[in-house]
C-alpha cells in the first residue's frame, strides 16, 4: 500500500494539470462560408475555398483559443457575377485586405464548447463577434491515426459595421457567418 501512494499522488497532480492540446485546422475540410439576403428575395450563399488556422483546447480545465484565417478571394457564390462584386472594392475589397481573421476564446459548458467569444477582422476593421458552437465532435481519425475535431460554429455581423455600406441598409447588411471546421491533433 505504501508504494501505491506515490503513483496515485502522480497521476492526480498530472490530471489536475493536464496540458492544452493544439489542433492544426485541416484546410480541406474548413469551409467558412457566408448567408445574405439577396434584395429580400432570396438568400445568397458562398463559401470560402482556403482558411487555415489552429485550435488549442485544454478540455479538462474547459478552455481554449481558436484562430481561423481566411482568404477572402477565394469566395465563391457560384455566380460569376456576385464572385466579382463580392471581391470588388465596394465589399470584401481583396486587393487591399487579402485575409480576414477571427480570433476568439471557448466557453464550455459540461465538457464541450458552445460558443466562442472572439472578434472578427475585415477590411482592416475588428469588431467583437460571437460564434454559437451547434455541433462538436472528436474522433480517433481512421487514417491519420491521430484525434479529429470537428465543429459547427455561426453568428450574425452587419457588413456596413465593417466598411460595406454600398447596399446594406436596413436588414440587407445582416451576414450570417458559419465556421464549419476540422482540426487535427498536432
Amino acid at each position: 500500500m505504501k508504494s501505491l501512494l506515490p503513483c496515485l499522488f502522480a497521476a492526480a497532480s498530472s490530471a489536475a494539470f493536464a496540458a492544452p492540446v493544439s489542433y492544426k485546422i485541416d484546410p480541406d475540410h474548413t469551409l467558412p462560408s457566408l448567408e445574405m439576403s439577396h434584395m429580400g428575395i432570396s438568400v445568397w450563399r458562398g463559401k470560402f475555398n482556403r482558411s487555415s488556422g489552429k485550435v488549442v483546447m485544454d478540455r479538462e480545465a474547459r478552455t481554449g483559443t481558436v484562430e481561423i484565417r481566411v482568404d477572402t478571394d477565394t469566395v465563391d457564390f457560384g455566380h460569376r457575377g456576385m464572385n466579382t462584386f463580392a471581391t470588388s472594392e465596394d465589399w470584401l475589397n481583396v486587393d487591399k485586405y487579402p485575409d480576414m481573421t477571427y480570433r476568439g476564446a471557448l466557453k464550455f459548458s459540461d465538457e464541450k464548447p458552445t460558443a466562442v467569444e472572439g472578434r472578427l477582422t475585415l477590411r482592416g476593421v475588428t469588431r467583437p463577434l460571437t460564434l454559437k458552437v451547434n455541433t462538436f465532435n472528436c474522433i480517433p481519425h481512421p487514417l491519420f491515426r491521430r484525434e479529429v475535431c470537428g465543429a459547427d460554429a455561426e453568428g450574425e455581423l452587419n457588413r456596413a459595421d465593417y466598411g460595406m455600406t454600398l447596399y446594406s441598409d436596413g436588414d440587407a447588411g445582416k451576414i450570417r457567418l458559419r465556421i464549419q471546421v476540422e482540426a487535427l491533433k498536432d
